[in-house]
């Protein structure tokens, strides 16, 4: 879990057991579970299955409870440990993306987790089949209409507390609140009601990674055993429910399901990161009308003030007939000012956005025309069907760094254009047993090596990258 997120917390004392021993299956008994668990799975008519941080640990991101975990390291006064990349950077393991695969087969029907780091949905869980107990560190909700906003960045409070932003809903326009629980806090209705429902109907529910001891969450799995259901722990921890478990495997959760998918004959898809950023073309006459005073921004979809963690600079450059000078940008806003006459011929900005610590590739173009005589036309794209084609072509160039336009608007007094743009900024790969990915936020330091450049559409320059060695999965 996120350090910040254990840092916001109030202060408790108890936290339960920590630091215990960490227990291992013997290679062939392990195997053994394994195949044991995939005919469990295969006969299953409600699997349901339920996660603790454990799933997430091989994603660079610290476990509350294990030899190395947050709370075990300071009940014993050390420090705490360090992750391994920006919180907000953290891509999904091969076991979050592996229940992306069991869902979409109709195999997987529910997903419940105590998990706040958001990776369940940016895996691709439908948000309708999945109950965040505890909460989630980049989303936002509306206590008015109850939309939801998730976020490429970390919000800042924890607590169910109103946050700097308001609902977009015009019928509301009220603060929205964090979603992350405080110890003391009650889980939420909306997401506790479903996941007892989904336990209550399970016949197998598949307890991944969580060491079960954080009430009342922690005895929802046991609900389907009245129905005759049976209870499932992979952990590398003994749990107080493990007495209650029809299996017990002591491994690492990425294996586990590594031998499931193998056995079931089904293949984890790469995971594609896309992010989301706008740019805001303002041009206004001067007072003797001979000039045009613009301003180009680039700026987050969710909050025009809002940070961009994915970028850390902005280079500028132009093309055409112009007297302009280049500039780099590496501030937030990143905001250019120029002011140009009225009669000059068509021109081209390009924007090399340059990506921060954790993107597998180091940055992306971006062609604005500007034309002071015209005017650009507004235009709605389906984001599903961009995305598709974007992550398409990432996972066949096995590279990062494409972008396409989404939706654009134009707004007059004074007039501005508003372009949204999606941009594939990591790409992982997995298969049973190992995992790779494209660049910075890798499992392990990986080393890579430049191969040649292409250019898309847009005059991306993509850089294709192999891995030189293939890593093993870090530890759950």
């Amino acid at each position: 879990m996120s350090l910040g997120y254990a840092e916001k917390l109030s202060y408790i004392e108890d936290v339960g057991n920590v630091g215990m021993t960490e227990i291992f299956d013997p290679p062939r008994i392990l195997q053994e579970k394994i195949e044991r668990l995939t005919m469990m799975i295969q006969k299953s008519k409600h699997l349901v299955v339920f996660t603790g941080a454990g799933i997430s640990t091989s994603c660079g991101i610290p476990d509350f409870r294990g030899p190395t975990g947050i709370w075990t390291l300071q009940k014993g006064g050390n420090a705490l440990p360090e992750a391994s990349l920006p919180f907000h950077r953290a891509m999904p393991s091969m076991t979050h993306m592996a229940l992306v695969e069991l869902e979409r087969a109709g195999i997987l029907k529910f997903v419940i987790s105590q998990n706040i780091d958001g990776l369940h949905l940016r895996s691709g869980i439908p948000r309708e089949k999945l109950s965040e107990l505890h909460g989630n560190s980049f989303m936002e909700r509306c206590s008015s209409c109850g939309i939801e906003y998730f976020r490429d960045f970390e919000v800042e409070s924890v607590g169910l507390k109103e946050t700097s932003r308001r609902c977009s809903n015009a019928d509301c326009d009220v603060k929205l609140k964090d979603t992350v629980l405080d110890w003391e806090d009650a889980l939420p209705p909306e997401e506790m009601n479903p996941a007892e429902v989904h336990c209550e109907k399970a016949d197998v529910v598949l307890c991944l990674g969580t060491s079960l001891q954080i009430t009342p969450a922690c005895n929802l799995p046991l609900k389907c055993l009245r129905g005759g259901g049976k209870v499932v722990i992979v952990n590398l921890q003994k749990t107080p429910k493990d007495k209650k478990a029809s299996l017990v495997i002591h491994g690492f959760v990425d294996k586990v399901i590594g031998g499931i998918m193998e056995l079931l004959n089904l293949r984890i898809r790469p995971f594609v990161r896309i992010d989301l950023l706008q740019t805001i073309f303002t041009q206004a006459l001067s007072l003797d009308e001979r000039y045009v005073n613009w301003t180009l921004r680039v700026a987050s979809i969710h909050d025009k003030r809002a940070l961009i963690p994915f970028i850390k600079s902005v280079e500028v450059s132009f093309l055409g007939n112009h007297t302009m000078k280049d500039a780099e940008l590496d501030k937030h806003p990143f905001t250019l000012k120029r002011r140009t006459v009225l009669t000059a011929e068509p021109f081209d900005v390009i924007l090399k956005v340059n990506f921060s610590e954790g993107c597998g590739c180091a940055y992306s173009r971006i062609k604005i025309p500007i034309d002071f005589r015209g005017s650009a036309d507004s235009l709605k794209r389906d984001k599903d069907h961009v995305f598709r084609k974007l992550k398409g072509k990432a996972v066949k160039g096995s590279c990062c760094g494409q972008n396409s336009v989404i939706e654009r608007s134009v707004i007059m007094g004074p007039k501005s254009e508003i372009t949204v743009r999606a941009i594939v900024t990591n790409i992982r790969w997995y298969d049973e047993k190992m995992v790779k990915t494209s660049g910075a936020g890798s499992l392990n330091n990986a080393s890579f090596k430049k191969r040649k450049e292409r250019r898309d559409e847009n005059g991306t320059a993509l850089k294709h990258l192999k891995p030189q060695i293939k890593h093993k999965v870090d530890r759950q």
